[in-house]
This record gives structure tokens, sequence and C-alpha cells, in this order.
């Protein structure tokens, strides 16, 4: 009779430890990964992820490129909720950094940790992020994805050519003795064809390969239930709660400043012929900037009967073109219209030419021109460059041709000024102003120098003696 029932028993308790198995395995499928800390205590691992799209060589958040501001706030939505909760603690924050082809693999890499610690700066406004918390990881130019732009685009000029190219680069990316190789790689593509395809893939596709993916992940621990009643024969110990009551506070971020462009400038030339000058010029997005620049010259003697003098001003609207453009706001290649009024008087000691009124002021027949500009604004330094322009348009105008005579200057003729031709140039020095308008090279020069500054001093005999003694 006792054989008897131990067997029944043993086969409940079988029953029972199996259908206690398979509400586990049911659970794991249901939900994210679940793994048991201890016996109060059961963690749900939850993970969220956005894209920060960057542009071309540059480091700083921009929250208009790609609605990269919404992707921002939902990430920082997160962490507000996160952190005001206390069943959700951050494990783990990973920074993933892509990179479009152009570029070489050091300065890539380089643009990828600089990017990382913009995002980790980033969200460190809502909670403190120690170091154990924060990890960043580079891979070479996602070949893939672009190959997978080019299958998905009809449009693009020699299409089986480049796809085979790009499948070739991909699988010889793969290994880690060609990933050294990256520069080559795109000297292929840009070799293709004359370099059609790089150009259509430069603008279209290289712009969504730029980004950084942010990876966070959150431990929610579930506390186990009470219950409602405790056997008797029980010993009870009495619970002191050791946990403060605390408020959640909700950090509000502090809104990413937004770059801003423009520069002062002087024309080396009208300084050269003694006529100080001044301009500024305001970048207004998507390429147009427009430009105002005012020239104030009054010398006069007349017991010498020597005369230079000029003021006026103009306004031009600037488009600006190719991949200088393209990196950096006010950089490279730029054509325009322009517009100017301007008055004059110059006499060296034998006959003079005065423009406009004699004795009125810019607005009384004033010379005025209009025309097309054409230019190249060069960089020189981190907030410098040099602007060559030159501009082709129609001077009109009155102006006046006079001698002086026995201490009296006598009026020889009044003449209509119709010139077409050159009407305007410009060696001009430009002084870059604004957040974030600084030339990339100079730029990327100085924080790689820092760097290594820092790692030096971090591998320094006399650091790692302290240490050593720290230790000891």
């Amino acid at each position: 009779m006792y054989r008897i029932k131990e067997i029944i028993i043993l086969i409940a308790f079988t029953c029972l430890g199996s259908y206690l198995s398979a509400q586990n395995l049911h659970s794991v499928k249901d939900s994210h990964h679940i793994y048991n800390v201890n016996k109060s205590h059961t963690i749900y691992d939850v993970k969220d992820s956005v894209k920060i799209f960057f542009r071309q060589g540059k480091i700083e958040l921009d929250p208009i490129l790609n609605d990269n501001q919404s992707a921002l706030n939902r990430i920082a939505d997160t962490m507000r909720t996160c952190y005001a909760d206390s069943i959700y603690q951050l494990r783990k924050i990973l920074v993933v950094g892509a990179a479009s082809p152009e570029g070489t693999l050091k300065f890539n890499k380089w643009l990828s940790l600089k990017r990382a610690d913009v995002l980790f700066s980033y969200l460190s406004q809502y909670s403190t992020l120690p170091d154990s918390l924060k990890t960043s990881s580079f891979f070479c130019p996602d070949w893939k994805g672009l190959i997978q732009m080019v299958k998905n685009d009809s449009q693009l000029p020699f299409i089986e050519e480049t796809l085979s190219l790009l499948n070739r680069i991909a699988g010889e990316a793969e290994t880690e003795k060609e990933i050294l190789k990256q520069e080559k790689h795109l000297e292929l593509i840009k070799n293709l064809r004359g370099g059609i395809p790089y150009h259509y893939m430069y603008k279209k596709y290289f712009p969504a390969l730029r980004f950084s993916q942010l990876f966070l992940w959150y431990d929610k621990v579930q506390k186990p239930q009470i219950p409602d009643s405790i056997p008797k024969w029980e010993k009870v110990k009495q619970s002191v709660d050791t946990v403060s009551n605390t408020d959640s506070i909700c950090i509000e971020p502090s809104p990413i400043r937004k770059p801003f462009y423009m520069a002062m400038r002087t024309n080396i030339l009208f300084d050269v012929l003694l006529l100080p000058n001044i301009g500024v010029e305001i970048y207004l997005g998507k390429r147009w900037s427009v430009a105002a620049n005012w020239m104030y010259g009054w010398w006069k003697t007349d017991r010498r009967h020597w005369y230079w003098r000029a003021y006026g001003g103009d306004i031009a609207i600037r488009k600006w073109l190719g991949k200088a453009a393209e990196e950096k706001p006010l950089t490279g290649h730029h054509i325009g219209f322009y517009t100017q009024i301007f008055t004059y008087d110059f006499e060296t000691g034998g006959r003079g030419y005065m423009g406009g009124k004699p004795g009125g002021a810019i607005w009384n027949k004033m010379n005025y021109a209009i025309g097309a500009e054409y230019g190249y604004s060069l960089p020189i330094a981190r907030k410098l460059n040099i602007d060559f322009t030159l501009g082709v348009g129609y001077w009109g105008g009155i102006y006046h041709e006079y001698e002086p005579q026995a201490g009296y200057y006598v009026w020889k003729a009044t003449k209509e000024r119709r010139w077409i031709g050159p009407t305007k140039a410009e060696i001009s020095l430009v002084w870059l102003l604004g957040r974030g308008n600084s030339n990339r090279k100079w730029k990327r020069k100085l924080e790689m120098k820092k760097d290594s500054h820092d790692r030096k001093k971090e591998d320094s005999p006399d650091r790692k003696k302290k240490k050593g003694g720290a230790d000891e």
C-alpha cells in the first residue's frame, strides 16, 4: 500500500514539473530575454535604439538634418520615463558609428569616436553616465547597405557594372587585411565610367550612410508579490525599509543649438587703394547666402589739388556649389547677382573725375552697377578664408570732368557712363563667425593633436610612476 502511494506521489510531482517547465518556456518565447538573478528578482532586458545623422566630416548635432530632433526627443522621453520609474535601470549605452565610403579609414574611425562623445554628452543631461555604461564601436563603410540602395534605384547610370564592383568590394572588405585598403576601393568607384556612378551615389546615397546608431538597454526589475496571508508556524521578522522616499525629477534637456554661419570680410584690393571697407555675409541655408559690403575713403588736400574720395556699397545674393560647399557652408565655388551704388571724386594734380552730383549726397545722381559674379572661397586657417570674386555687368550714371586752375576748379564736361564689362573685383580676407563655423581640416588637426597630447600625457613615465606608487 505504501509503495503504491509513493508511486502516485512521484507521478504527480513529475506532471507538475512538466507543467511548470512548459509555462516557463512559453514565457521565454513571449517576452524579451529573461535572466534569473536571485529568488526575489526577475530582470527583463529592454532595448531602444535610434539613428542620428551627421553632415559630412562634422561632429556637431544638427537637429534639422533627417529629422534628428524627433529621434533625439523620442530617446529623451524614454530616458525620462525610465529614470522616473524605479523599476527601470539603464544597463548599457552603445554607439555604433558608420561612415560613407569617402574619407580615410583613420579619419572615419576618429570621426566615429568624436560623434559618440557628442551623443554621450547629450544623454548625460538626464543622468550621470559612468564610463562603465558607455561603449562605442565603428564599422567600415556600409557596403551592403549601399548595394541595397543601388538595387532599389533603377535610375543609377551603369547600374550592372556598379553592382558588380560593389559586390566585389564588399567581399574583400570582410577580411581584416582588405579593410586597410579602403582608399583603393574608393578610387575604383571614382574611376568607374568616368566617375558618373560615383557622383550620382555621392549626392543621393552617401548622406544616408553618415550616421551613428544609438542603442540603450534597460533592466526592468519586477518585485515578487507578497502573499496575503502568512502561515502561523512561520517566524515573522519585522521588515525595515532602508530605502528613503525620493521625488523623481525630470530633467528637461537643453535644446540643441543650431549651427549659425556668418562671416566678416574686407576687400584687400580696396585696402591697398586706401579705401577702407568692411562686409558681412550670412548663410541662409540650402547653399544660399546674402552679402553686403561698404567702403568709405574721403582723402583730400586742396593745396596740392589732390582728391581721393569714394564711398558706396553693394548687396549680393550667392549660391554655393561643389563638394566643398556641401561639406562646409561659405566655402568653395559660388555664383550670384549683385547691385552697387557709389560716388567718387579722383584728382591727383591734373584732370579730375567726379561721379554723381557735385556737393550732393550718394542719392543725387549716384552711379550704379548690376551684374553677375563668380568666385571661390579658399580656407587658409581654422577661422579664415580668402575669397576671389570677379563680377561682370553694366555700370551707369552721370560723371563730371574738371581741371584745377589758379586755385579754382573749372568744369570741362558732363557725361553719362554706359559701361559693359568687369564692374567688380575682390580678393577678400574672410573671418568666419558663428556656431560650428570653422574649417574642418584645421579643426580636425587641432583636435587630433589634442588627443595625441592627452595620450602621451597618460603614457608618460612620471604618470606611470605615480600610478605605480599609488597601487603599492
